[in-house]
């Protein structure tokens, strides 16, 4: 019961962005607050947003705070003390994927600072647009930033990679119907930096494992070329309707037949660390 009272908490707070934004968010913030703690429970149902009370019908809600009335007022008290002025924001989806956040100040809706910048890594969408981006451009030097630190060195996991089979193995670039194998930007570079002899998808020698535009370029426009574009073409198409998954400092994309973006967060931005 009392996690149904919590779930009321969070369908309150849905309310802030609704049909009473013109009022303030801290206007409905207390206002609720208010009716909660003086009983008025159908008042406070009142200022729910259409989807919050698709998900709890007025008995329901009615309910939930009759048999919970202290964690009810608990969350009343709560909700009309906030720790900081109320921000209103929207989130706005792009044709290609792009989603551009916009921030109500001054009685007016203006652009969030994402919008100017091209090559963004503040969230795994932002990140893969940016990279996706540069990829189109052939801006190899700017795919770099995207590439998690370990992957640069050299240091990530050896396993297989864009391209990554023998010449003549199943999967090998270039062969019809040839599935994605994975392959972060540090270990498809690492291809075209080995010996003649080496295997693709290992280190050749010491020392040339480390990953620069120039090696990701002579990859990527070299012998992996029809896969990686295979690959690309395959996660724009998901990217408008795709869900990332968030766990901490990871995430994931899920594309195609089978395939999967593995982000990572390092030093507070985000990295496409395989696909």
């Amino acid at each position: 019961m009392k996690r149904t009272a919590l779930l009321l908490f969070s369908l309150a707070l849905a309310a802030c962005g609704s049909s009473y934004a013109q009022q303030g968010p801290s206007d409905v913030l207390r206002a609720y607050a208010q009716a909660l703690q003086e009983g008025r429970v159908d008042a406070a149902y009142r200022l729910l947003s259409d989807e919050a009370k698709r998900s709890m019908s007025l008995e329901a809600f009615r309910r939930a705070v009759r048999e919970n009335p202290d964690d009810a007022l608990e969350i009343a008290r709560a909700i009309a003390r906030p720790a900081a002025d109320p921000v209103v924001t929207s989130t706005v989806t792009l044709p290609n994927g792009e989603e551009l956040l916009l921030v109500f100040e001054g009685g007016r809706w203006r652009l969030d600072a994402a919008a100017v910048d091209l090559y963004g890594q503040a969230t795994p969408r932002q990140a893969l647009v940016g990279f996706l981006r540069a990829f189109e451009r052939r801006r190899y030097d700017v795919i770099m930033r995207y590439v998690p630190d370990a992957e640069k060195e050299g240091l990530g996991d050896r396993g297989p990679s864009l391209g990554g089979n023998a010449p003549g193995e199943a999967g090998a670039p270039g062969e019809a119907g040839a599935a994605p194998q994975g392959g972060a930007a540090g270990r498809a570079g690492a291809d075209a930096t080995q010996k003649p002899e080496g295997r693709p998808g290992t280190v050749g020698a010491a020392g040339t494992a480390q990953l620069t535009p120039e090696k990701l370029k002579a990859a990527w426009e070299g012998p992996q070329k029809e896969q990686i574009n295979r690959i690309v073409q395959a996660i724009k198409a998901a990217l408008p309707t795709a869900t990332i998954e968030e766990t901490g400092d990871s995430a994931s994309m899920a594309y195609g037949a089978g395939g999967t973006v593995a982000f990572i967060r390092e030093h507070g931005v985000w990295k496409i660390k395989d696909f």
